[in-house]
């Protein structure tokens, strides 16, 4: 059995919109970071940018734990003696409050071309407006249930058959398997 890798030919970015209000900021940089990776597709590949386009609005309004407005600080330095400058979480915050978010989504992606290429999809804005309404993006609410794929062991795919794979490929819809959706888990 062949191990499928996908080509960067054969991948469609998608558009997702995140909304960071009242979100505690480290567990948004991971679900952002994983979505920017492709983590959140079967096709996922880590020598290839198979992820997604992330668009982020409402950074001002995201929240931390604890005292780390005050405590956590950022650090630049300029390259020049005494040029070291240091900016707490809500300076920052105050001035651009785009950054913490980039930064934090930064540390988690590969530090190589291929995280900067990443990075390069991650569109953050302090508001909630944003100029991407012609990508159609699409709120991420978790991975999507109807992305649910049921692989049959004799996909060509996977045995190295040469055949069409879609047409093998069953998809299953989210009201006929045991996978609980949002609206679900509301009404329970």
């Amino acid at each position: 059995m062949k191990t499928y890798s996908a080509r960067a030919s054969e991948l469609q970015p998608r558009w997702y919109i995140f909304d960071a209000q009242d979100q505690v900021l480290g567990r948004f940089a991971t679900q952002v970071a994983h979505v920017l990776r492709g983590k959140h597709k079967p096709t996922y590949t880590p020598s290839i940018n198979g992820g997604d386009f992330v668009i982020v609005i409402n950074a001002e309004k995201i929240a931390v734990t604890g005292n780390r407005l005050e405590d956590k600080l950022y650090h630049r330095h300029s390259g020049y003696p005494g040029g070291l400058k240091t900016e707490t979480l809500r300076q920052s915050l105050e001035k651009h409050p785009e950054r913490p978010i980039e930064i934090a989504v930064k540390g988690m992606l590969p530090h190589n071309r291929l995280g900067a290429d990443m990075l390069a999809r991650l569109k953050v804005y302090s508001g909630p407006n944003h100029p991407h309404q012609a990508q159609m993006p699409i709120p991420w609410n978790g991975p999507i249930p109807e992305m649910h794929v049921d692989i049959v062991r004799d996909d060509p795919i996977y045995t190295g058959r040469q055949s069409r794979a879609e047409d093998e490929i069953e998809f299953v819809d989210a009201a006929d398997t045991d996978i609980d959706t949002d609206e679900e888990a509301e009404e329970e």
